[in-house]
């Protein structure tokens, strides 16, 4: 049985190893570099699966106590990110979603991927967007959807589903290299295991930074074809508020069109038809892409104090909220795909090396999804 490893539990990755279930394949690793499902920025104390469960009684506690960080997302949502869910540090039943804010399905090109919305809509994973956008463009055709309890939990679901894979966070992928025709796979914390089968789901800048023999085994094409993949770039401000505080605005959500700095307000828990006067309203700012890319490398404190600046001029009456988190996207959305692929690239045969995720389709659920099943079936067929 070939021992499968995944690298990033993002949407394509929770997917793949969902579609991989019940595959003549041995057990299933998911390696995940941030803390949780759904990508870079995702809180602490994310349920951890594997071997991490076997210390859950005893850190369980002080995980509580653990401030979370910011979230992310990605599906196919108008304002980009990520995909995953941040909790207040004071509060966290108080959510926000900071990268992907809802999917959208355009009925027309759904194809085979209409069973994916049919079950995760079944399942209540995600329900119809009702909530009032000012600015949103809405297609002839298409459909909105929100995640009620966080985008993260659409890759925790498909995780779920995968029966059985090992999920592991915090594991930081550095080099992949061939011995004893297997992959040796190295990360920053824990000795390297190997797999009979590696599939990479991470950007593709991320994938051209890994060291080892895979330098090498990237050919020059592949190389000039990764390459020529291009992301934009932005930050997402999340803001925190106790239970009972008023956020007296007409609009769930708002796209704004005359500022340098803001690109789009969410009163996020308002936007997923979640409010309650027993848990704390949130927040979601995100930036425009022009903000994002002249500030990319500044100071992370400088940029909040700038978007909250401009914050201020658009909505004056927002109160002061008792936490903010501050969330930089290096890798939003991409901009250009990989050319020539449908939906991933075979980097070497035997042992199989795969890679593949929204950089070889396009940052959309459907993109996610559409690499998922072209990653599966190479993976399926190799066998």
């Amino acid at each position: 049985m070939a021992r499968v490893l995944v690298v990033g539990a993002g949407l394509t990755g929770g997917a793949c190893a969902a579609l991989l279930r019940g595959a003549a394949l041995g057990r299933i690793a998911v390696w995940e570099k941030a803390r949780g499902a759904g990508g870079p920025g995702t809180r602490r104390g994310a349920a951890r699966r594997g071997a991490a469960r076997r210390g859950a009684a005893r850190r369980g506690a002080a995980r509580r106590l653990v401030s979370s960080r910011l979230v992310s997302s990605l599906t196919g949502c108008r304002a980009g990110g990520r995909m995953s869910t941040s909790r207040s540090a004071q509060d966290a039943a108080c959510t926000a979603d900071l990268g992907a804010q809802y999917v959208t399905l355009e009925t027309a090109r759904a194809g085979s991927r209409r069973s994916f919305y049919e079950e995760l809509l079944s399942h209540g994973i995600l329900k119809p967007l009702t909530a009032p956008i000012e600015g949103m463009v809405v297609k002839e055709g298409s459909c909105n959807y929100v995640a009620p309890q966080g985008i993260s939990s659409v890759v925790k679901y498909y995780l779920k589903q995968s029966a059985g894979a090992d999920v592991f966070y915090e594991q930081h992928v550095t080099h992949v290299s061939l011995r004893d025709g297997k992959w040796e796979v190295f990360r920053k914390m824990g000795p390297p295991e190997q797999f009979d089968i590696v599939i990479l789901t991470m950007p593709v800048p991320q994938i051209l930074q890994l060291q080892g023999d895979i330098v090498n085994i990237i050919n020059e094409s592949q190389k000039q074809q990764l390459e020529s993949a291009s992301y934009s770039s932005r930050y997402a401000l999340g803001l925190f508020y106790e239970a009972g505080t008023r956020i007296d605005v007409p609009w769930a959500a708002q796209y704004i069109t005359d500022n340098p700095c803001i690109r789009f307000i969410s009163i996020d828990n308002k936007k997923r038809n979640i409010e309650s006067p027993e848990i704390g309203p949130s927040v979601v700012v995100h930036t425009t892409v022009t903000f994002g890319s002249e500030h990319l490398d500044s100071d992370p404190a400088e940029v909040q104090r700038l978007i909250l600046s401009h914050l201020e001029r658009i909505v004056p009456s927002l109160p002061k909220p008792v936490s903010i988190k501050c969330q930089k996207w290096r890798y939003s959305q991409v901009t250009k795909a990989v050319p020539s692929c449908l939906g991933q690239m075979i980097l070497h045969t035997q042992p199989l090396l795969i890679c593949g995720g929204d950089g070889f389709t396009r940052s959309s659920f459907d993109g996610c999804i559409d690499s998922a099943m072209s990653l599966a079936e190479a993976v399926k067929s190799h066998l």
